[in-house]
Parts: C-alpha cells; structure tokens; sequence
C-alpha cells in the first residue's frame, strides 16, 4: 500500500473510532415516550402470580418524605462497618440502607449514599421475604401491613442476630431471625410453627421493588437496570424494555431455575435476592404502572411447596444483597457460597478478559502506591515494556520511512502525472529497504484495546469513583474539572451549561497536555506529501482533545503519560537510526504559513 494511502486511512480510522466511540458512550439515549398504563391487579389462586399481584406502597395518594416515612414505624436499627439503617417492624422490610463508606459527592461532609428507601416515598426501593398459602391451605399469613415484633432495643450488628416474631391468633407462629455480615449481606431464616390441628403448606416468596423510574447514564459501556443469572444465563432487562412493552404479557419476563440470583443493579450499587441455591424457583422481573407511577419488580417464589404438619415447625432460608459492588467483596461472596456467575453484578463487559487482568493489575499496584493514578501510570509502563519489541520494530521502521522521504519525493517529481507510476516505484523501494508502510500503525493498534479496557475499568468500578491523582483531580472517574473557557476557574462561569456542546467546552489541563504529547508524536512521524493529509494530521490532536475533553481524567492521564513515553522511545530509536529528531523543523514544515514565511524569507 502506497505511503500516503496508508497515512490517509489511519487518519481516518482514528478519527471514526472517537466519534463512534463516543456516540455510543457518552450519547444521552432518545428520551423516553411519556406514557400512563394501568395494568388490573391479578387475584388467581394460581400462587406463582401471587407476589407480584400486590404492590406495596402505591394506594398511597401521595408521596411521604423520606425522613415521614421512617419516623412513623417501629424499626430495628441496623449498625455494620459499612452500612447504617434500619429495617422497618411494618411487613419486615429491608427499606433503609445507608452505605456508610460511600458518599454523593467528594466532599467528605456530604450526605452518605441511601441505597433502599420506604415505599411510597420518592425512589422507593425496598426488599421484603413471605409466604403464600398453597391451594387448599387456608390460614393468615403476614404481609406488607403486617407490624412484627421484636425485644426492645434490638439491634442488627454482625454477630448480633435479631429474631422477629408474629402470631397469626390462629395457632401458628411466624419467626424471622435476621443476621448481617461485614460486607452487605444480610441472612433471613423464617420459621413457622403450626401449633393448629391441621398442617399447612406454603411457598415461601422474596421480592425487590423500585418505585419511579430512576435516573440511568444510558451509555452504551454500562448496563443499569433489572438484572439476574438463573440457571447460568445472565439476564440484563432496561427499565424502558419493560415500561415501554405495549402487551401486558411482555411487561413481565419469567424464568424457572434452581438458586440463582436476581434483583436491580445501578452504576455503582446493587440490591439482590440470593435464593435457596438448592432449590427451585419461578423468578421474575416485571413492570406496573398503578395510580400512574411506575412499578418495577424482580421477585421468585419457590417452586416446592414447605409442608408444616400439625405440631410441627417448617423453615425456608434465603439471602439478601445490598450494598456498593466492591469487586473483592463480590468474588468473595459469590465463592463463599457457590453462587453462580454472581461477578456479573459487576458489568465487565464482552471483553471481560482484558477488563478483569487490568482491574486486578490496577488494583495490585493501587495496594502498595496508595493511588489509582499513579498505579495507571505504571500499568501504562508495563504495557509498553510488554510490547517493547514489536514497537521498536514500528518505530524503526517508521525512523526508515523518514529517511526515505527524499527519495518519495524525487519519485513524485520523476513521475508528477503518473500515480501508478508512482505507487509501483514507492513499493519497489520499500521492498528495496526493507520497511512496511503499515508499521506505523502498531502503536496506535496496541494503545486502542488498552484505552478502552481502561475505560470500562475506570467508568464501571466503584474502587475508581472518587479516587484521587494529584492538584486538582479529586476523581479519577470524573473529567478533568477544569476548563480553558473560563480560564481555569479564574472567571466565574461552568461552560458545561451551555446546551448541546457544554460537554466538548470541558477542555480541562489534561486534556490540553494529551492534545499536545499527541501533536508532538506526530511530529516524530514522517511527513505526508499530500497537504489535506498533512492539514488531517495536524487537526486530529485537536479532535482528540475536544473528544477527550469530558472523558474521565484517568483515561486522559493515560492516553497523555501513553503519548509521552512514545515519544521518548520513538526519539531513541530515531537517533540510533541516524535520524535527526528536529521538532521545530516538522512542527515548521506541518504548519503551511510558517512554511510559506520560510520559503519566503529563503528567497528574498
């Protein structure tokens, strides 16, 4: 392939990947078609309907204040290393989680994160475990509005079990005894003791239910939403495939498995129910929309019926997880007991397997510096010490290009009419001096999958959010929050206000120092004979500069520190190849009115 075509191509390439790149990932999706349906409440006595058939919370004509809504019930406080709350007496729900080490922004004084909320206040977002009678069993059982009771001043630590307990009046006694661990699970055991002349049988039931849609990125790299492995097979359902379904059937997706696990994930958090793992269920995941609201679901309901004989005392245990996706604590808990695939409740992505060795490397190196920044900086030096070789054979080869350029233009001159001509003789002499034209591409071909692993790992990993570098970025996973528009903070002004382009008018430190590195390398490279390629070249930093711009600084950190140490080993290999390295020569001859004064100045 001719010089020049190879250099065009690049180019090109280079700049199609940002852009679709980041129409994917940072393109807001269409907005949501505004829309009210009303789905009629099932009454069947078939009992697999029976969990989703009544919602909590949403014949409450009006929404509750947060702080309403916990002051008005009898509750449990619960008090772990990384969660406070508490667990509302009323239905025995799980609707007040706080994640004591993870705030709402850097400040370290602002509110800490609330993960689950009572029903029928804003964000509703709470977990709940029962019974449903089978068919033929006719007995009170306790529901949402049922308040159990608990020893006064009872509470939740780990080690320190708390047992509720409720007496239906009718001879049998139902008992909950709740444990909490370290790292975000919770245990619920139920007990029922049929102390009635007849025997009961009851299928146990767990559900998480989310109230309004919330708010999602909506970005292509990111899954939020309802979320679920039965039976091995993952199962991701966005909130609008479910509210924007036109038939009541498919606002409701089932599946039957033994154990598993199912529930909603968002960015950073998470809130599952971990089912008997031997056991069958009918799980689903399911939308309402009721007094106008909408209702998102993710339930089971066992499949085997627990059969408790008169006098006798029949248990079902099952799981509860609520809290940060810490990716220590989530290995830890889906190989401590044997859940299958639970990883993915962290979204690795498709490329998995160049994500999780690079978290794992980042992560190593974080654990002895102190610093993700500094950690991707030094992963960025064992990226390039792996790759050494096959660069440096690019590098020479293009230093090899370089020199050539003498002779492509003498073959230009000898042939200016005849492009075939031209393209024969080129190849004949890069045959003659043992050079590929595609060489240069390598570099950018090994710093492409790095870049976009990183950026997965950088924008999914809760270990990254709020994770400081140095000076002002106090958030690895957020952009640079400077911007040469308001001149680095000196006026005013946030250009990411402005509608449309405020994300591009980011143009922060960062970005600006891998905007130059980039220009600078391209320096290094030999210069294209065609002007729209040269002129290309030169405009492609600043593309990538306003691309990279509102991307998280980390990954611009990288893509800069990446830039630098190229040119550094492109320079090295230029000067033992006998190349002469002169930056304002190349920086002179790419920009077309220095040339011109140049020449001018020549002749005169």
């Amino acid at each position: 392939m001719q010089h020049d075509s190879k250099n065009f191509i690049l180019a090109i390439v280079l700049s199609m990947l940002i852009i679709i790149g980041w129409q994917y990932f940072y393109a807001k999706p269409t907005q949501e078609r505004i829309e009210t349906q009303t789905q009629s409440q099932q009454t069947g006595t078939n009992p697999q309907e029976q969990p989703g058939a009544t919602v909590p919370g949403t014949e409450q004509s009006a929404i509750v204040p947060r702080a309403q809504a916990i002051s008005s019930t009898k509750r449990i406080r619960i008090e772990t290393p990384v969660i406070d709350g508490t667990i509302n007496l009323v239905g025995a729900q799980f609707d007040d989680v706080h994640l004591k080490n993870y705030r709402e922004t850097v400040d370290p004084s602002s509110p800490e994160i609330a993960l689950l909320n009572p029903s029928g206040t804003v964000g509703g977002f709470f977990a709940e475990q029962g019974f449903i009678p089978a068919s033929g069993t006719a007995v009170k059982l306790p529901g949402p509005k049922t308040e159990w009771q608990a020893p006064a001043d009872a509470v939740l630590a780990p080690g320190k079990p708390v047992t509720l307990t409720w007496d239906n009046g009718e001879g049998v006694v139902f008992t909950r005894t709740i444990s909490v661990d370290d790292d975000y699970l919770f245990t619920v055991k139920q007990d029922v003791q049929n102390k009635s002349a007849n025997p009961i049988s009851l299928f146990p039931y767990a559900r998480i239910q989310r109230q309004g849609t919330p708010k999602v990125d909506g970005i292509y790299v990111l899954f939020e939403g309802l979320i679920g492995v039965l039976d091995g097979k993952l199962q991701e359902i966005h909130y609008s495939t479910l509210k924007d379904a036109t038939r009541a059937d498919e606002k409701k997706i089932s599946a039957e498995a033994t154990g598993g696990w199912m529930g909603f994930t968002d960015k950073y958090w998470a809130a599952a129910l971990i089912p008997d793992p031997t056991a069958g269920i009918a799980a689903s995941f399911q939308h309402l929309a009721q007094n106008g609201a909408d209702i998102y679901q993710s339930d089971y309901l066992g499949k085997t019926a627990i059969t408790v004989p008169a006098g006798g005392i029949g248990s079902y245990q099952d799981r509860l997880f609520a809290g940060a996706k810490v990716v220590q604590k989530i290995n830890a808990i889906g190989e401590k007991y044997k859940l299958d695939n639970f990883d993915l409740m962290i979204d690795w992505g498709w490329f998995w397997f160049l994500t999780k060795p690079l978290f794992w490397l980042l992560d190593f190196i974080k654990s002895y510096v102190g610093n993700f920044g500094v950690a991707i900086l030094i992963v960025t030096v064992i990226v390039k010490l792996l790759f050494f070789p096959l660069q440096n054979k690019s590098y020479e080869s293009m230093s090899k290009m370089k020199k050539l350029q003498p002779e492509m233009e003498k073959i230009k001159k000898l042939h200016p009419d005849d492009r075939m001509k031209q393209q024969q003789e080129m190849m004949a002499l890069y045959k003659r001096e043992k050079v590929s034209p595609l060489s240069g591409c390598l570099p950018i071909l090994i710093a492409i999958p790095v870049f976009f692993a990183l950026y997965k790992v950088i924008y999914v990993t809760i270990e990254m959010r709020h994770a400081p570098f140095f000076g002002w970025i106090k958030d690895l996973s957020a952009h640079d929050p400077t911007t040469i528009f308001n001149l680095f903070g000196l006026i005013p002004w946030d250009p990411s206000t402005v509608p449309v382009f405020g994300h591009y008018l980011m143009l922060g430190v960062w970005p600006i120092i891998m905007g130059i590195t980039m220009w600078l390398q391209m320096r290094l490279n030999p210069t294209p004979p065609d002007p729209v390629q040269a002129q290309l070249f030169n405009w492609m930093p600043i593309l990538f500069t306003f691309m990279l711009g509102s991307f998280p600084a980390g990954l611009v950190i990288y893509w800069a520190w990446n830039n630098f140490l190229s040119i550094l080993q492109q320079s090295f290999i230029m000067k033992r190849q006998g190349v002469e390295v002169n930056f304002f020569g190349n920086i002179r001859d790419s920009l077309p009115f220095l040339k011109r004064k140049s020449s001018s100045t020549g002749t005169g």
